[in-house]
Formats: structure tokens, sequence, C-alpha cells
């Protein structure tokens, strides 16, 4: 039996492990100058990593993982911006101060505020701003008869309420109107 010869990797240079800190990136992941100022480009538009992952395949043919497109934009000292929230609508900003006012300690509304929310003779919606402990959302709610509570939606989607007056039963009709107001103020909201 002949002697053993090590093994031999004709295709890797003998100093292919990257090594932290080191520079070895640029050619695991050969892209250009031309390409690289792309990425750069999309990191300025706005883009998050995995969408420039996506374009880096659509456009170059180069399929890479998350990680090393993250490495990539770590290589060319960028820094993706974190997304800019939407600004809210103007009835957002309405109930915003009405929150403010309830949490000031008010229980009802300011007459100008009521009446920038309020249908005539209808139901007044408001949605917290932070919800209460164990609801994805909740909120306060004026009937037309005066009478106030509070509602929530739960984990699964339940519609809650808790009137401020024990024992008080909104109509059928302020109960419809009432919902139909909360989808309209959640759609408003992105819900």
């Amino acid at each position: 039996m002949p002697p053993r010869r090590p093994r031999q990797q004709a295709d890797c240079p003998a100093d292919s492990t990257p090594r932290p800190g080191s520079a070895r990136l640029a050619g695991m992941i050969d892209l250009d100058d031309a390409q690289k100022q792309q990425v750069a480009a999309w990191i300025r538009e706005g883009l998050q990593l995995s969408e420039i992952q996506d374009r880096i395949r659509q456009e170059f043919g180069r399929s890479l993982t998350y990680m090393e497109v993250k490495l990539l934009v770590s290589e060319l000292d960028l820094v993706p911006r974190d997304p800019v929230p939407p600004t809210p609508p103007p009835e957002a900003a309405t109930q915003t101060a009405t929150q403010a006012a309830d949490s000031a300690g008010r229980a009802e509304p300011a007459p100008q505020e009521a009446a920038a929310t309020a249908r005539p003779g209808g139901v007044t919606v408001t949605v917290d701003e932070l919800a209460q402990p164990g609801a994805m959302l909740s909120g306060k709610v004026t009937f037309s008869d005066g009478e106030t509570a509070s509602w929530f939606l739960d984990e699964l989607g339940r519609l809650g309420l808790a009137p401020t007056r024990k024992g008080y039963r909104p109509s059928n009709a302020d109960m419809q109107q009432f919902q139909t107001e909360l989808e309209s103020q959640l759609r408003r909201m992105g819900f």
C-alpha cells in the first residue's frame, strides 16, 4: 500500500478562511464597485436588508444570504435607516387631544373636543393610545343618551364593553352605530 499523502485543496488558496476583521468579505461576496455603489444607493433610498437581498438576486443574478447582505452593508460602512412612521390623519390628532384630556383626569372631553369627533345625536368613539392590559386595542365610547363606557378588543378579536354606570345597556341602534364608528376609526388608523 502506498504511503498516504495529505489532502491538498487545489480549489482554495491556503488562506481562504476569513478571519474576524479581515477584508476577505469582499472576495466572498464578489461585487464590483458599480454594484456596491448601487447597494449604497438602495440603502440611501431606505430599502431594508431583505429588499436589498431581493434586488441583488434580481438585478445582479447573485443569491446572497441575509447575513451576507448584512455583512456587505457593514463592510461599506452603511447603516440602513429605520422606516419613517406615517403621519397620522387629522382625525388622530383630535383623538390624541381627547386621550390627553382623559389621562389628565377628566372623564368627559371638553365641549370643543367632543364636537370635533361626535356626530349630532350619535355615538362618539375614541381609541386609547396605550391599550388596557390584556387587550389588543381599547378606548372609550359615548352613546347618544350621554352614557359612557370603556371598550376593548381581546387577542381573539372579541369586543367587550364596560359601562361606567352599573347595569347600563345601550340601545341596539347605539350598539350598531358604535360598531360602525369603531370600524371606521380603526380603518383610519390602519387596522
